[in-house]
């Protein structure tokens, strides 16, 4: 099952991750979204938590993340780890507040 969290900040992340953490699940199968990408890769390698890969979205969909925009690619990658259409487009427009959005794969 797949659950997002939207967050305020890097110490709200870390307190959801330790929380998700502690409900068995594994930091491979959390993901953290920013807006920014290096804010995003940032966390991502802080936290030690999945990153969206070729194996989640696939060979196609990866080149078609490099010319579109942020906003797409980070809808594409959600839909690709098992958001649905409007799931991403809400977290998108939370990202584009400022906010972190967490995705975790496997919590009951």
């Amino acid at each position: 099952m797949i659950h997002n969290f939207s967050v305020e900040n890097v110490v709200q992340a870390k307190s959801q991750i330790e929380k998700l953490e502690s409900q068995g699940l594994k930091r491979d199968s959390i993901y953290v979204f920013a807006h920014y990408d290096e804010r995003e890769e940032d966390i991502t390698n802080a936290f030690k938590t999945a990153e969206v890969g070729m194996k989640d979205q696939g060979f196609f969909n990866t080149m078609k993340n490099i010319i579109v925009s942020r906003g797409n690619e980070l809808r594409n990658q959600m839909e690709a780890i098992g958001l649905s259409k409007e799931e991403a487009a809400v977290a998108e427009k939370e990202l584009d507040q400022g906010k972190l959005i967490i995705i975790a794969k496997g919590l009951q």
